[in-house]
């Protein structure tokens, strides 16, 4: 007879007490602390809420990561949960077993729930996974509000039932219930629900942060003092603000939002499109940067040539690993601008993306001795550019060298248009045999990325598949 896995007896034993539940209830202090995770699946898979309401009462484990087990959130689980949690909210003196303080819903702790269905071997290093040393003044010390771990994406009208049941029984428990959100998305959400559901998340407990709204300069000002309040948020990215009338520019809304900038001491990457606030001003946002980025987007709005000085000579971009610029007119700029803010980040510099930038000829020369010294690039875009066969055999001969480059992607060449800006395949082809040859003659392995889209003449973005010209190894991913 063969001897069956532990773990699945563990299971058919979780299977076996929900067939009397209410006694399964009755003794759930005086089951092994093994049995509880089995025990919750199968109660969690059944929907069997008067188990799982009691399984939080005596749950033996720091944290309850629910929301690894829940494909779709499932407002009655929650409930039962939320139920269970209510009771022990209330009691005076917590079950001896029980060392529930966090529940978490978002998609994390698979690697819990498959260690205890006998899935996998990997075992979970989290204190907060295993069960804690039993404390006999436990009791006696005043405890931390319980934690309740979500990610947010407000992205209707109005939400959907799971996230407004949540908040109203967040709200209805504060000062007991701390709620919080590492991972905040902002879609098109009306702004009162937004300052309602930012009143209620712990803000220095956001790490990550994305807003697109198409929100007036005055209401971005309205709102900033609460990024301010996100002490640690480490990604932040912001787009689609309105471009405001000559009659809303306030110097005071600019001051405003960029002075938030001082007490994000922990921001590595900070994605902005569309800030068309920053025009003129871009020294006040970089003054008040407190620490080296690791990312900066900064596309899709007009810069002048003072932005692009200030930019070269901030000590917080001496580090970065990516720089996005696309859609920053450089037609007009001073071409020695460009040059300069290379040379600062060119010892880092891993990404460089320059789309639909209006560069010509003149400036990606002007660039070529800054690029040929990123040695750590690995992926390079001049998408929707104007560009010439010499300037590009010029830029493939001088980036011929860096080791790490590994992803190109350039815009179709201005020989492939008729005088119109009209496509001639023809011409086309041709273009393509030369590049081909320049990289024969270059010598080594490489792929580069012709992009028909955007469209260098007239923007357009009608999809096309780009089309790799490679020569030697293989195409990369």
């Amino acid at each position: 007879m063969s001897i069956q896995n532990p773990l699945r007896l563990l299971n058919l034993a979780g299977k076996s007490l929900l067939t009397d539940e209410a006694l399964t209830i009755s003794t759930l202090e005086y089951l092994p602390i093994e049995l509880f995770p089995p025990l919750f699946m199968e109660a969690f898979c059944g929907r069997h809420r008067k188990t799982l309401k009691a399984l939080v009462q005596a749950w033996p484990f720091v944290r309850l990561p629910l929301g690894g087990l829940m494909q779709t959130p499932h407002l009655g689980t929650l409930q039962a949960v939320l139920d269970g949690l209510d009771v022990l909210l209330t009691q005076k003196d917590h079950p001896r077993k029980c060392k529930l303080r966090v529940l978490d819903l978002r998609n994390t702790g698979q690697d819990f729930w498959r260690m205890w269905s006998g899935s996998s071997v990997h075992v979970s290093s989290s204190s907060s996974m295993v069960p804690m040393a039993e404390d006999g003044s436990r009791i006696e010390k005043p405890l931390a509000p319980f934690e309740v771990f979500t990610e947010l994406h407000l992205k209707e009208r109005t939400m959907n039932e799971f996230l407004t049941y949540l908040l109203k029984w967040v709200e209805e428990r504060d000062p007991f219930i701390h709620l919080c959100c590492k991972k905040m998305k902002i879609v098109s959400f009306p702004m009162d629900n937004i300052m309602n559901v930012l009143s209620m998340v712990q803000l220095d407990c956001i790490q990550e942060l994305h807003v697109n709204c198409t929100w007036h300069l005055s209401t971005l000002a309205m709102i900033a003092p609460l990024l301010g309040q996100m002490s640690n948020v480490q990604k932040l990215f912001v787009s689609h603000i309105h471009l405001p009338d000559p009659e809303e520019w306030d110097e005071q809304h600019i001051v405003k939002i960029t002075s938030q900038f001082l007490r994000l001491h922990h921001l590595q990457d900070l994605h902005l499109e569309s800030p068309f606030y920053l025009e003129g001003c871009l020294d006040q946002m970089l003054r008040c940067l407190m620490k080296p980025l690791d990312n900066l987007s900064i596309t899709c709005c007009l810069l002048k040539d003072s932005d692009l000085t200030h930019l070269s000579q901030s000590p917080n971009i001496s580090q970065l690993k990516s720089l996005n610029l696309s859609g920053v007119t450089m037609t007009y700029s001073s071409p020695e601008l460009l040059p300069a803010l290379l040379e600062k980040v060119s010892a880092t510099l891993q990404e460089l993306y320059l789309e639909q930038s209006g560069i010509r000829d003149s400036h990606l020369e002007a660039i070529l001795p800054a690029l040929s010294h990123c040695f750590q690039l690995t992926s390079f875009s001049l998408r929707g550019n104007l560009l010439s066969m010499p300037i590009m055999e010029k830029m493939l001969r001088h980036t011929s060298e860096l080791p790490s480059l590994s992803r190109e992607l350039y815009p179709v060449l201005q020989e492939s248009f008729s005088s119109q800006g009209i496509l001639q395949p023809g011409r086309l082809a041709q273009c393509r045999t030369e590049l081909l040859e320049i990289l024969k003659d270059l010598g080594r392995p490489r792929t580069i990325w012709i992009c028909f889209t955007p469209c260098p003449h007239c923007g357009d973005n009608t999809f096309y598949h780009p089309e790799p010209i490679m020569y030697g190894g293989n195409i990369p991913a």
